[in-house]
């Protein structure tokens, strides 16, 4: 099994294999090129990120300057959009389904490194998928954290750390992230 498979498998995987960083510099000259185009050339900007992400639909809007590590394993539903300082750290698939809206410097982080010291001191790290349901709002600078799932119908606060799955129609918000009521 090489590291690309042990990676999106979940598996602890070495990061800084040729075929991994040949990949990352390829998404990260994609995303300088789009982070380079001006707002008003909404065409090429949408081409360059249908050439980058996994998959989108046709109604969509991502705000510069927007950083992934991959990009292919990004799926970004209908009807999305996302303000200034998206980050998306995709080692595995980050998906995101219809009518989500992202409010300015959110990440969503699925690396991660292991707490043994000698492990992490190798070299290795894990990624973990984020899901994201349908008609979600997330508020500004939130941090999605591995593996974490978010329902539909959610509203997660300005400033949350999102640490743990979200389960669908709540308003959850804090550091860590926690439902505060039913919506």
């Amino acid at each position: 099994m090489d590291e690309k498979e042990k990676m999106i498998l979940g598996e602890l995987y070495y990061a800084n294999n040729e075929e991994l960083i040949k990949e990352r510099e390829k998404a990260k000259d994609l995303c300088y090129k789009y982070n380079n185009l001006k707002p008003s050339q909404e065409k090429e900007r949408k081409e360059v990120l249908k050439k980058l992400l996994g998959n989108t639909k046709e109604n969509f809007l991502i705000e510069q300057p927007f950083i992934c590590d991959y990009g292919y394993n990004i799926e970004i539903g209908e009807n999305f959009y996302s303000n200034h300082n998206l980050i998306i750290l995709d080692g595995n698939k980050v998906k995101f389904g219809d009518n989500v809206f992202i409010a300015p410097n959110c990440s969503f982080y699925t690396a991660g490194h292991p707490l043994d010291v000698e492990t992490r001191n190798r070299g290795l790290e894990y990624a973990k998928p984020i899901e994201v349901g349908n008609n979600v709002w997330i508020g500004g600078n939130v941090v999605v954290l591995p593996g974490v799932k978010i329902g539909d119908n959610v509203v997660i606060g300005a400033g949350s750390v999102v640490t743990k799955n979200i389960p669908s129609n709540v308003l959850a918000v804090g550091n860590p992230c926690k439902v505060i009521r039913e919506i």
